[in-house]
């Protein structure tokens, strides 16, 4: 049991010197950050970003344009949607099918509710209507034909 112990301790002893004798690992070379940034060199805070960020897009929000919801080949699927909306009590004017520059079938949702509308409110419409399109396009249309 001795020589066991020993015959370990030497074939230890053997390991470490191998191992110190190998190259040592190199630093890795870490890039400034400054050269990341660029321009934004201060440091803010998740929540200052988020509430600087929602009060620039509140107003630019508005007069960007109205949303448009729709693109469907059936009518019955538009229909589906506008309960759907109106369930989230959401205002929306639904457009003539020949009113409308595209293909299909169209609301538009008001300007007082489109604040409802988010991202995630849009996927989730998305996802439960497969052809739901939305755009945001100018609210005044092309002069109309008289």
């Amino acid at each position: 049991m001795r020589w066991l112990f020993l015959l370990l301790l030497v074939l230890n002893v053997f390991y470490y010197i191998w191992h110190q004798q190998e190259a040592p690992l190199r630093a890795k070379d870490v890039t400034p950050l400054s050269l990341y940034r660029g321009s934004q060199q201060d440091i803010r805070l998740l929540s200052e970003a988020t509430d600087a960020s929602r009060d620039k897009a509140r107003p630019a929000q508005v007069d960007a344009g109205c949303l448009y919801l729709g693109g469907f080949a059936r009518q019955e699927a538009l229909q589906a949607v506008e309960r759907r909306l109106n369930g989230m009590e959401i205002k929306y004017q639904p457009l003539p099918k020949e009113a409308s520059d595209t293909t299909g079938y169209w609301v538009q949702v008001a300007p007082e509710s489109r604040r409802w509308l988010d991202d995630v409110q849009l996927q989730n419409l998305s996802r439960e209507f497969n052809d739901l399109k939305h755009k945001i396009m100018p609210c005044e249309g092309v002069a109309p034909a008289e």
